[in-house]
């Protein structure tokens, strides 16, 4: 009965994705005699499939953040290349946030599996390999993640509008580079800490931590913000529903596989230490100085 659920949700994933894909409205542009952003989405999937394959048959989940960065810069590469393709040359727009994508899927894509070679494992995947139809899900379910989280940008690149410089190009520009070196700053700090032998099994409590629990999702939302802001101008009718982006972000980092999996873990591993309680206690889950309380 479990694989069967398993199965439904990656048929819901694929029907998803072309919902949104068929809703950002990328007719305008086609690549292989396809509308580049549906294209974008089947590069995503394909991707990650391709992939998994070989994992499940060795049971290894050591490339599956590694994948998710290589399917960012497939499908930003795949909207860039229908955009030359075109002979439509590419707008200030269109250069800026390809880049912000990349860098930021690079950063955090390579952090991540070096820290994944450390350790060993990721501790997500111990159930998970349990089960094939469970562990093509979980691949499948990145794939649907890359594709929402990027639909937004995508859809800004394939726009490739030459309008000048506006507020909305300032603002989110801005925001982004706001929260990427927040993101970048945490987990910096974070990585310092632990690589110190006196912090073992100790939970850090300074820099950017001292002002919220997860600075570094906190700095994601931001700069996924500043996406969106710069896509306003750009967007019309079902175009608007790309807007979701950001609102998958937060939601997937607040409610999903973000803070509840990392508050519970923490909470078993320092529950009963009177230090984590207090600063707990003090220091707000995600938007610094907001929802702080007082001894």
């Amino acid at each position: 009965m479990s694989n069967i659920r398993h199965i439904f949700t990656i048929l819901v994933c694929i029907l998803i994705a072309a919902f949104v894909a068929t809703a950002a409205g990328g007719g305008r542009l086609e690549i292989f005699s396809a509308p580049v952003i549906i294209v974008c989405a089947f590069v995503s999937f394909f991707v990650h499939w391709a992939v998994a394959i070989p994992a499940l048959i060795t049971s290894s989940e050591k490339y599956f953040d590694l994948t998710g960065m290589i399917a960012t810069l497939a499908v930003v590469l795949t909207a860039m290349t229908a955009l030359l393709s075109a002979d439509k040359g590419m707008s200030i727009r269109s250069i800026i946030v390809a880049g912000f994508v990349s860098a930021w899927t690079l950063r955090l894509g390579v952090f991540l599996f070096l820290r994944i070679v450390k350790s060993g494992e990721d501790k997500r995947f111990r159930e998970i390999k349990d089960s094939y139809a469970k562990f093509l899900m979980t691949w499948t379910l990145s794939a649907l993640w890359v594709f929402l989280t990027t639909v937004n940008a995508l859809t800004i690149i394939i726009a490739n509008s030459f309008l000048e410089v506006d507020i909305y190009l300032l603002i989110g520009a801005a925001l982004w580079n706001v929260g990427f070196l927040i993101e970048y700053a945490a987990d910096s700090q974070k990585k310092a800490f632990s690589l110190m032998p006196e912090n073992k099994d100790r939970f850090i409590t300074t820099g950017l931590w001292s002002i919220s629990r997860h600075p570094n999702y906190f700095g994601e939302v931001v700069l996924w913000l500043g996406i969106a802001i710069i896509s306003l101008p750009l967007l019309s009718g079902w175009q608007f529903l790309t807007l979701v982006s950001p609102v998958f972000v937060y939601l997937l980092i607040t409610k999903i596989s973000g803070l509840p999996f990392l508050e519970t873990k923490s909470d078993k591993k320092w529950g009963a230490d009177k230090d984590y309680q207090e600063y707990k206690k003090k220091t707000p889950i995600l938007v610094p100085y907001i929802g702080k309380k007082q001894r």
